[in-house]
């Protein structure tokens, strides 16, 4: 308990007081699962299979009721959002438009409208129903279980949402029990775990210890129930909002994902030059590449779930917004046209390298989409084909960036 406790304590400042502006979901469901975890280990035990804290029924179905509010909410969001959730013809664009796609959504994209529907269909199906099975007595709850963890394991293949889907397993879990869970052990650990509830069957005393941790399991199941309320008007509401807490410390959270779909991907590629005028149509500009997010054409895209490229994910955001409203971009502009090494160590290709640093740096925005497997451009070596949508923001070189800088207490990069 100690040492999740540490764990816990050491994200939570991450996010709170580290003032991660751009909280995700992710964030607050980590540390509400961590939360929980805390009451799932001995106080100072390291065993896998500690004699005197065996689980409670309060964390374990504090387990299942988040496991129930990640599925419900994302369900209920899909259903109050974007009609094309209503209308079943969502997963005709999600694959093509999702933040970072992998190399199976390029097929994915592909498929027949009908198995599209279908798609759309099992997942209202999963987020809106299987969710209740939990109520339904331990084989529903299995089957709920299984039905969890195949769906997160079919959005690890076909998307890359970091840890999301991995952390979305660990509540799952709890939906088992040791008979559906034993067969994954060893008969060694089987058989002691079978002694040890024989033994926790027969009379005994009543420890301090066991009365301590019985007051701290009642006192979690009474904080869940509190903290609870307004998360379940949240889920009842018209308004239903997603992905938010109502209390500092992130306990019981609300959830949600794809409310709306971006129906065409837009990219906006970061150019660099050498020449002395930007406006020279004869400049070369030649492209800086990330280490995931679609840029050349033809380089595969990426599977790289649990781990999360942030960078490549904040310019999906950007795309389809303006640079005004990410001013951090401007930020990132500088800090390329400087050469600084933190930074160029987030991207893929630095054009650059082992020259002088570029003397200008422009967004330029385009219109992506997935190429035809087997047709012209994949067979020229293309996984995607794209059109300029036109300039995301005008050249800038390092000197006329310093009043940008100053304004905003940013440190002006300097040249390495």
């Amino acid at each position: 308990m100690v040492l999740m406790s540490l764990l816990w304590l050491l994200h939570l400042s991450l996010v709170n007081v580290g003032q991660i502006w751009w909280v995700l979901r992710w964030e607050s469901q980590l540390l509400e699962t961590g939360f929980l975890g805390i009451f799932l280990c001995p106080l100072w035990s390291l065993s896998r299979l500690p004699q005197g804290s065996p689980p409670s029924r309060i964390v374990i179905w504090s387990f299942r009721w988040l496991i129930f509010r990640i599925m419900l909410g994302a369900g209920l969001i899909k259903i109050r959002g974007d009609r094309c959730w209503r209308e079943l013809t969502c997963m005709d664009y999600h694959y093509e438009t999702q933040p970072v796609p992998s190399p199976i959504s390029y097929f994915m994209h592909r498929s027949p409208w009908w198995f599209h529907r279908l798609e759309t269909l099992v997942n209202h199906f999963v987020e809106l129903l299987v969710p209740f099975f939990l109520l339904l007595g331990r084989r529903m709850s299995i089957l709920h279980g299984l039905l969890q963890i195949l769906f997160q394991v079919l959005l690890i293949l076909s998307g890359n949402l970091s840890f999301l889907n991995w952390l979305t397993m660990v509540p799952s879990m709890a939906c088992f029990d040791d008979a559906s869970l034993g067969l994954l052990f060893g008969p060694g650990l089987r058989h002691r775990a079978a002694r040890l509830q024989l033994r926790g069957q027969g009379p005994r005393g009543v420890s301090l210890g066991s009365c301590v941790r019985r007051v701290l399991n009642i006192s979690l199941g009474l904080l869940i129930t509190y903290l609870s309320i307004p998360v379940i008007l949240n889920l009842l509401s018209s308004r239903q909002v997603m992905n938010t807490s109502f209390n500092p410390l992130r306990i019981v959270n609300t959830y949600g994902a794809f409310g709306s779909i971006t129906k065409e991907r837009t990219e906006v590629i970061l150019q660099g030059t050498s020449s002395l005028d930007p406006n020279d149509p004869t400049a070369v500009w030649e492209e800086f590449e990330f280490k995931c997010k679609p840029g050349d054409l033809r380089r595969r895209p990426c599977l790289i779930s649990p781990y999360h490229y942030r960078l490549d994910w904040l310019m999906w955001f950007a795309a389809f917004q303006t640079y005004e409203q990410n001013e951090w971009i401007i930020h990132l502009a500088g800090k390329l046209l400087a050469q600084e090494e933190e930074i160029l160590s987030l991207l893929a290709t630095n054009p650059f390298a082992g020259r002088d640093p570029p003397r200008w740096i422009r967004g330029e925005h385009f219109r992506y989409k997935f190429s035809q497997p087997w047709g012209k451009h994949a067979s020229d070596g293309k996984w995607w084909i794209r059109k300029r949508i036109g300039p995301y923001f005008p050249p800038v070189n390092l000197q006329g960036l310093k009043k940008f800088f100053e304004d905003r207490n940013w440190p002006f990069p300097q040249k390495d």
